[in-house]
This record gives C-alpha cells, structure tokens and sequence, in this order.
C-alpha cells in the first residue's frame, strides 16, 4: 500500500486566502485527507471555517476532518473526527457520530495506547511526534519502530506526525506509515503548498521504490 498525504490545516488562517492554497495543494496530486485544526479560535469561526472548507476537500474525493470537536464535526458534516488523549474520547466521538464517520486517535509513542484504540474501534491511530515540529509540542519522540510494529501486526492505519518534511520522510514510509500528517512543510513552503504536495508525493515515491529494493 502507498503511503498518503494527510494535510492538516496551520493553526492560524486567512479564511479566502486559504481556501485557494487548499484548492492548489489538493489539486497537485493525491491526498487522502484534510484536518481542521484551529485551536485558539471559538466554536462559531470554526464552524465557518469548516462549512467554507469542507467543499473545497469533498468535491476532490478527499475527507475532511475536525480536530477535537466531535460535536462540530457533527454540526459542519465533515467526514469525522480526530481526537487527541486530552481532547474527547474515542466512544464519546463514535457515539456522536455514529460507525459511518471516521474517528481517529493520537497515540503518541504508545503501542498500548494504539492497541486500545483500535481495538475500541479506531479507524486509524496517529504517532508522533517524530521530528522536532514547530506546530505542536511533543512530550516525547517516537522512533519509527513503532510503525514497522505496528504495521507487521495490524490492519488499521497508521499515521505518522510531527515535523516531516519531503527530505525526512523516507524512513517513515520504508517503516510502513499508511499515510504523513504535515503541516508547516506544506503550507509554508517558499514555492506554494502544490510545489510542496508534488515534493512530497515524489520523496514517498522515491522512498518506496528504495524500500522495495532493499
């Protein structure tokens, strides 16, 4: 299996300004999905963000996801949720979304933790963070191990976060990460985030290629 492109959105943003670097990045090659991730802003600035947002991914096939909020994924119809170990919990999430939206889960370096989530019912289960990120604080490192377990032993996803770039990435694709959640290296990139869609696309790529002949 290829891995994919998971784009979550940076934590501050020009709605307008936005929408068209989504549309660019989603036009420039394959993505699997799009996160909401605002987490200073109040509930009624996501809502709208999300409602202006979520067309942009759907009408291209991709899923739109929420960050944390269950009840706002419910009430903007996006195609689920993320949750992290503080946010809501996993069978608070399913229970308001019912078994046809997704839900995944942070796991950060645990295999406990991704164990229980995706014996609970988990669509995918995140870990993270790998490198250092300027997004979100990591307590901890998480080695790429951790995918190579996981994918030898189980058939839910995998998703790798934290600080991966097209220049880093190979070891996590030869590890078996279903799909790399970026941030920064996508929408800060100098030439645009399609330029760094299409970076990204050719690094896995190239990585799997390696992996494959290895």
């Amino acid at each position: 299996m290829t891995t994919r492109l998971y784009l979550i959105t940076p934590p501050e943003l020009v709605l307008d300004r936005f929408a068209d670097a989504l549309a660019e990045a989603l036009d420039a090659g394959d993505v699997a999905c799009v996160q909401l991730r605002l987490k200073g802003a109040d509930d009624d600035a996501i809502r709208r963000t999300a409602e202006a947002l979520r067309p942009v991914a759907q009408q291209r096939g991709v899923a739109f996801l929420m960050n944390d909020r269950p009840d706002l994924a419910l009430a903007a119809e996006c195609d689920g949720v993320h949750v992290g170990q503080q946010d809501a919990s996993y069978a608070e999430a399913r229970r308001l979304l019912g078994p046809d939206r997704i839900v995944g889960v942070t796991c950060h370096q645990s295999r406990h933790l991704a164990l229980e989530a995706a014996e609970a019912g988990a669509d995918y289960v995140a870990f993270g963070a790998f490198f250092p990120s300027g997004t979100k604080d990591a307590p901890q490192r998480a080695d790429p191990e951790v995918l190579h377990w996981w994918s030898e032993i189980m058939t839910v996803p995998s998703v790798a976060i934290g600080g991966i770039t097209p220049q880093n990435c190979a070891p996590l694709v030869a590890a078996g990460a279903d799909f790399l959640a970026v941030i920064a290296a996508v929408w800060n990139h100098p030439e645009g985030p399609g330029r760094a869609v299409k970076d990204f696309l050719a690094a896995i790529a190239a990585a799997e290629e390696e992996a494959g002949e290895g």
